[in-house]
C-alpha cells in the first residue's frame, strides 16, 4: 500500500526560520513562492539578470535576487525552472555557491535521475512534485485546499531530508490533499509516460484525429470541434470528481454502451503496444537523450512541430468559437 502523508502527520516547523529560495517565477515557481510566503515562511526568488519575471515577483511582495545570491543566502533551494535550463543554472550559478548542509529541491526528477545535475555529497537532495500545473496549485491553495504532491529523497546528508521535504509540501498546500512517497526514478518515468501517452500526447492526438475524420467526412468544423474537444472538459471533470464510474453514471445509456463497445476499438492492443514502446524509451533513456540533444541543438524539431500544430484547422476554428464564449475564462 502506498504511503501518504497529510498535515496531521507532518512537522511543518522544520522549515520555519529557514530561508527558502525559489529559482524561477513561472507556472510552478510563482505558486511555490507565494504559497510558502502565505504559509509564514521566509521566501526569496532567484532569477537571471534581465528576467521579465522580476517586476511581477516584486509586485507580489517577494524579494528578488540573482540565482547566485539566492544560493548563497538560502537554506533550501527549489529548482522551479524548465528541465532544459536547470543543468546550466546549476553549473554556473548554484554549484559554485553551495555550502555544507543546504538542501536543493526539485519539483520534477528529470535532471537528477538522468544525471544532468550531480550534487555534492554535503547537501540534501529531495523533491516535492505537485500533481497539477502551477497556476492550479496557487488557485486551489487560495481557496483553502491543496493539490496532491509526491515526495522523494535522492540524497539524505542531514538525516532529515524527507521530513524537511514534507514540511515544504505542507507549505505549498500539498499536505491538505495528501503527499505520496515515491522515488526520483518512479516520479520521472511515470510523469513522462503520463504526459506522452495520455495527458498531452495521447489526448491531443486523439482529439485532432477525431476532428479530421469528421471534417473529412463532410461535417461542419464547428460541429466537430464541439463534439471532440469542447465537451471533453465536461467528461474529464466527471472522471476527476468520481472516476470513470461517476462519468458513466452521468452520461446516457447510449453513450455508455458506445464507451464499452467502441472505445477498445479506438484504443486497441496496437495502441497499448505503442504505449509500452514509449515507456521503454523513457526507461532506457532514449527519450531523455533525444530531448537533451534537441535542446543542445537549439530545438529545431520542437519549433517545427509547435508551428505545425499551431496552424492546424482545429486551432483556428477553436479560437473563433471560444471568442464567442467569454464565460469560459471564469470556469477554468
Amino acid at each position: 500500500m502506498a504511503t501518504l502523508f497529510y498535515n496531521k502527520d507532518i512537522d511543518e516547523s522544520l522549515i520555519k526560520g529557514k530561508k527558502i529560495a525559489v529559482l524561477g517565477y513561472g507556472s510552478q515557481g510563482h505558486a511555490h513562492a507565494l504559497n510558502l510566503k502565505d504559509s509564514g515562511n521566509e521566501v526569496i526568488v532567484g532569477l537571471y539578470e534581465g528576467s521579465k519575471s522580476k517586476e511581477k515577483a516584486e509586485a507580489d511582495g517577494l524579494k528578488v535576487v540573482s540565482n547566485q545570491d539566492a544560493t548563497k543566502e538560502a537554506d533550501i533551494i527549489m529548482f522551479a525552472l524548465p528541465d532544459t535550463v536547470q543543468s546550466s543554472v546549476y553549473k554556473e550559478d548554484v554549484s559554485p555557491n553551495l555550502k555544507e548542509g543546504q538542501t536543493i529541491m526539485f519539483c520534477h526528477g528529470f535532471t537528477i535521475f538522468y544525471k544532468q545535475i550531480i550534487p555534492p555529497k554535503f547537501v540534501d537532495v529531495s523533491m516535492i512534485a505537485p500533481k497539477a500545473p502551477g497556476h492550479r496549485v496557487r488557485k486551489v491553495f487560495e481557496s483553502g485546499l491543496g493539490v496532491p504532491c509526491l515526495v522523494a529523497v535522492h540524497q539524505d546528508f542531514s538525516g532529515n531530508a524527507k521530513d524537511q521535504a514534507l514540511a515544504y509540501g505542507v507549505g505549498i498546500g500539498g499536505g491538505r490533499a495528501g503527499i505520496l512517497e515515491t522515488t526520483f526514478k518512479e516520479e520521472t518515468e511515470t510523469d513522462l509516460f503520463g504526459e506522452q501517452a495520455v495527458l498531452c500526447g495521447g489526448v491531443t492526438s486523439l482529439v485532432q484525429n477525431a476532428f479530421e475524420v469528421l471534417v473529412e467526412a463532410g461535417y461542419q468544423p464547428e460541429s466537430a470541434y464541439f463534439e471532440v474537444l469542447h465537451e471533453l472538459k465536461l467528461i474529464v471533470d466527471l472522471m476527476y470528481q468520481g472516476g470513470m464510474g461517476q462519468m458513466r453514471y452521468s452520461i446516457s445509456d447510449t453513450a455508455e454502451y458506445g464507451d464499452y463497445s467502441r472505445g477498445p476499438r479506438v484504443v486497441d492492443s496496437n495502441v497499448k503496444d505503442n504505449m509500452r514502446k514509449i515507456l521503454d524509451e523513457i526507461q532506457d533513456g532514449t527519450f531523455a537523450k533525444e530531448w537533451i540533444t534537441e535542446n543542445d541543438e537549439g530545438l529545431p524539431r520542437f519549433k517545427r512541430l509547435r508551428e505545425e500544430n499551431n496552424i492546424h484547422p482545429i486551432e483556428k476554428i477553436g479560437k473563433e468559437l471560444r471568442d464567442m464564449m467569454p464565460w469560459l475564462e471564469s470556469t477554468t
